[in-house]
Formats: C-alpha cells, sequence, structure tokens
C-alpha cells in the first residue's frame, strides 16, 4: 500500500516525489521516460540557477535527489485505474497492480502524429519525435523535419551539425517560431526550407527511404529520398486514462484547482497535462509542489488528524 503513487517521471513528477518523501510518505512514481520532455531538449537556458545545463544533467540531477528521498521508480506505462469503494486507486501497469491512498497525475504531454502513411510502421526505424535523442544516429545522412513551430526549427538547426541535409517541411508559407530561431535556420546551407509544402507518405524497405510530399503552389507530388523524418508539430495531452475520474478542456488537458486537485476526491494533477496555461519547467514543479502537499493534507484529514503545512524554503 503506498500513501501516493505518481503517474509521470519527468520534473513534474519527480518534484512531487520530493515533497511527498519530506512529508514521510510512500510513494511510487510510474513513468516510460525518466524527465519527461526534458529528454527533447538539448540544453536548458531558463532553468534558475544555471545559465545552461544540459538536460540530461538536470535529468540525472533530480532523480538522484528523489531517489535519495526514498521514492520508488517503476519503468512502466499505466494501463488503467480503479478507484475502490473506501477511496483509495489500484493502478494497473502492463506488469504489475500497485495500490495507493492517493495519486498525482503528471503525465506531460504526447508528440501530436501526422496521421499520414507509413508514420507508424517506421516508428522508430527512421521516424522519430525527438532530434536530440535520436539525431546522432542519422550522422552525414539525409532527414526531413516536419512542422513550423519553435520546436520543428529547433530540431532542424540540431540536425543541420549532425545530418548532411535536412529539409524543412511547413505546410505553410510563415514560420510560427522566435525571429531569431527562423533567422539562425536560414542562415544553414544545408538546411532547404519548403514551405506551403505537406508530408503525404513515407514508405522504405524496413527503413525510411523515401517520403512524398505535396507542394501546394504547383499542386504536384514530388519524392524526396531521406534515411529519416522527425515530426515536430506539436504535443496532446493523452489523459484517457483518467477520463472517468477528471474534467477535461477541449485540447484533453485535465481541469484543476490551484491547489491540483480535480473533481475526484485523493486524484490530483500537475505539469503540462493541466490547463495551465503555460508549459514550463518551472511552472510544472511548482504545481507539482503544491499537489503533493495537497495530497499529504487530503491523507491527514482522511485519517482525522491535524495538518501541519510546509513552510521551510
Amino acid at each position: 500500500m503506498y500513501d501516493l503513487i505518481i503517474i509521470g517521471s519527468g520534473p513534474a513528477g519527480m518534484t512531487a516525489g520530493i515533497y511527498a518523501a519530506r512529508r514521510e510518505m510512500k510513494t511510487l512514481i510510474i513513468g516510460k521516460e525518466v524527465g519527461g520532455q526534458m529528454v527533447w531538449a538539448n540544453e536548458i537556458e531558463n532553468y534558475p540557477g544555471y545559465k545552461k545545463v544540459a538536460s540530461f544533467d538536470l535529468i540525472n540531477n533530480i532523480k538522484d535527489q528523489t531517489l535519495s528521498f526514498g521514492v520508488e521508480f517503476r519503468d512502466e506505462e499505466v494501463k488503467t485505474i480503479e478507484r475502490k469503494e473506501d477511496g483509495n486507486f489500484i493502478i494497473y501497469t502492463n506488469h504489475d497492480s500497485f495500490e495507493t491512498r492517493s495519486v498525482i497525475v503528471a503525465m506531460g504531454l504526447s508528440p501530436r502524429r501526422l496521421a499520414v502513411k507509413g508514420e507508424v510502421e517506421y516508428n522508430g526505424k527512421g521516424v522519430s519525435y525527438c532530434s536530440n535523442c535520436d539525431g546522432p544516429f542519422f550522422r552525414n545522412k539525409i532527414v526531413a523535419v516536419v512542422g513550423g513551430g519553435n520546436s520543428a526549427l529547433d530540431a532542424a538547426e540540431i540536425l543541420s551539425k549532425i545530418a548532411s541535409k535536412v529539409y524543412l517541411i511547413n505546410h505553410t508559407e510563415n514560420f510560427k517560431a522566435f525571429d531569431v530561431l527562423i533567422d539562425e535556420v536560414k542562415s544553414r546551407e544545408n538546411i532547404e526550407i519548403l514551405n506551403n509544402t505537406e508530408l503525404k507518405e513515407i514508405s522504405g524497405n524496413n527503413k525510411v527511404e523515401i517520403i512524398k510530399i505535396f507542394d501546394k503552389r504547383d499542386q504536384l507530388i514530388k519524392d524526396i529520398k531521406v534515411d529519416g523524418v522527425f515530426v515536430e508539430v506539436g504535443r496532446i495531452a493523452s489523459t484517457d486514462l483518467v477520463s472517468d475520474f477528471v474534467d477535461r478542456n477541449d485540447k484533453s488537458q485535465i481541469i484543476i484547482n490551484k491547489n491540483g486537485e480535480t473533481r475526484t476526491p485523493g486524484l490530483f494533477a500537475a505539469g503540462d497535462v493541466t490547463d495551465c496555461e503555460f508549459k514550463q519547467i518551472t511552472v510544472a514543479m511548482g504545481q507539482a509542489t503544491i499537489a503533493a502537499l495537497k495530497a499529504y493534507q487530503y491523507l491527514q484529514l482522511k485519517k482525522g488528524e491535524s495538518v501541519m503545512v510546509e513552510n521551510s524554503r
């Protein structure tokens, strides 16, 4: 029996684990990838205390601190959640089941897919959603990046240092990204920008070899030889797992109050998976801190005990 199970092992999940453990709550974090969306970044320049820090260094530091408080980690995927009559929860993963008195959902966001032919079939065989993770596998090769926002241009800029050529496929005429990033991408000689273009199909022989693109200007379908495709068209909230327990907005993000509470007592949420407007590491960690402390208060009140507020800095 756990006092708290946290679903998601990104910055929000691990921060919640730290604060829960400080209140002597028996805590388990279940997540498919430690670090969450931070693994998609190369370096982080807006984390207080660091002018610049490598994402993997920051992830490892936070994980080591979380482990030092006695928090357990499970590298698994949560499949279903059941709420018992006594208010406790049973968490089912693909390998096991765990009972807990409270839950914090901190799953972050998942990559948005293109829904084109070949995308699923070649996932992991040339199709990637993380340039920092998989970029080194495409050294001196030809790749395509799909998207027109900051993440797409950032991926193209990173890959231009690794790959021999980068096609940047943007379905509109203009980018929705920071001007400094647009200028940087345009300055790279091995990045070819294809505006008003849509990716229609990915094909190959056991690995990505050819993409079909549709040029809106001349209304033609063209084949381009590539070794990899990096999809950077945004992130979505995959919250069907908890749809029976929470209210969601039109983006499937979990609606919470200022304390991280959902409509189900004992089930809290924090981080990018919530309806908070600002998706930032520090915002997610702040929400997770509040959710963990409210989970502690929830358990104390459930036991009929007095509650002491966390005041230490």
